[in-house]
């Protein structure tokens, strides 16, 4: 199977870093040539979790320099608004009956097959992953890809690219696809979010009131979201229907992602743009369309919004207005 990864940062970085130390053939585009000379120089290196491995002599080259229909899967893995822009572009580089396969944070597969229906795969991350420099990562936990129709059921390409990525990193397919996204949705809103206007881990944030309280609320208000837009959410790492005492199951998220620090905290200290559209901004759109408000995530939206125009910093005081309205 010829694969491009699309995007070296954290996640793309890994996933290439870890098929290529196993013998897969691996062809990387990054956004410009300039970037792409600097990663073919420095090779790709990953420490943590999973262990150490280095690769030399990548190919990768811009994204414009790949040959049309070149490849069979293309794993989009940058950030939601390039994953959009760019899209098109990796629709030409797929052969004929080829698959992109976004493992964007939110909504980006079901944004993208609406556009491109036919040869979209829905895919998402639990893989916790730090860019510490071009070409080197950390990897924090070991988590893995999950894939699936977002039409539901299974099909025997899911089946056979999840089969060709285990071979470098763990990979599992789902029937219930668009409930897996709703239940890593669920998460994002709240463990990803609240930590990142918050300045801190989920760990740091809970034990105060302010953070259990929007935590709870946050998240009951997106599953209901949820349920209004059809979706059951897939049972994951936890089950997403929280039971009525909440503590121990709060404990087991915490043992998954309470020590995580949020990638949406590194798009602040960088300056990037974050996927908050995405995330808490979507369910918040996707509420009102459906009738169920969701004021708590278009609060968190507008405080993320706010932090990256400069006109406010991460503190865990945001949690407590956000929560007074």
């Amino acid at each position: 199977m010829r694969l491009l990864i699309v995007g070296v940062g954290a996640l793309g970085g890994v996933i290439g870093a870890r098929l290529l130390a196993r013998g897969v053939s691996v062809a990387l585009a990054t956004r410009d040539a300039s970037s792409a000379a600097g990663l073919k120089a420095a090779g790709l290196h990953v420490t943590g979790v999973g262990g150490e491995v280095a690769a030399r002599g990548v190919d990768v080259r811009a994204l414009g320099d790949w040959p049309q229909s070149a490849f069979d899967l293309v794993v989009l893995a940058t950030k939601a608004d390039d994953a959009l822009s760019i899209a098109p572009r990796c629709v030409e580089l797929l052969a004929p009956g080829g698959t992109l396969l976004p493992i964007q944070n939110g909504a980006v597969a079901q944004v993208l097959a609406r556009q491109h229906s036919r040869v979209v795969l829905g895919g998402l991350s639990n893989l916790g992953a730090t860019m510490m420099a071009p070409g080197r990562y950390e990897q924090r936990n070991a988590g893995h890809i999950l894939m699936g129709e977002l039409a539901g059921g299974m099909t025997e390409r899911a089946t056979q690219i999840a089969s060709f990525l285990n071979l470098g990193i763990e990979t599992r397919t789902t029937a219930n696809m668009n409930g897996a996204i709703w239940s890593k949705l669920l998460l994002n809103c709240t463990v990803t979010t609240l930590g990142a206007v918050a300045g801190t881990t989920m760990r740091g944030y809970i034990t105060h009131p302010e953070g259990r309280a929007l935590f709870d609320r946050t998240y009951d208000e997106t599953l209901s979201v949820a349920f209004a837009s059809g979706v059951r959410p897939e049972r994951m790492l936890v089950d997403p229907i929280p039971p009525l005492d909440r503590d121990a199951w709060i404990d087991r998220i915490l043992a998954a992602y309470g020590d995580l620090r949020p990638s949406m905290h590194q798009d602040f200290e960088r300056g990037r743009p974050t996927e908050i559209e995405f995330i808490n901004g979507y369910v918040a759109k996707l509420g009102l369309e459906l009738g169920v408000l969701a004021p708590l995530n278009a609060a968190i939206a507008d405080t993320v919004r706010a932090i990256s125009r400069g006109e406010s910093k991460p503190s865990l005081e945001n949690l407590a207005r956000i929560l007074r309205g």
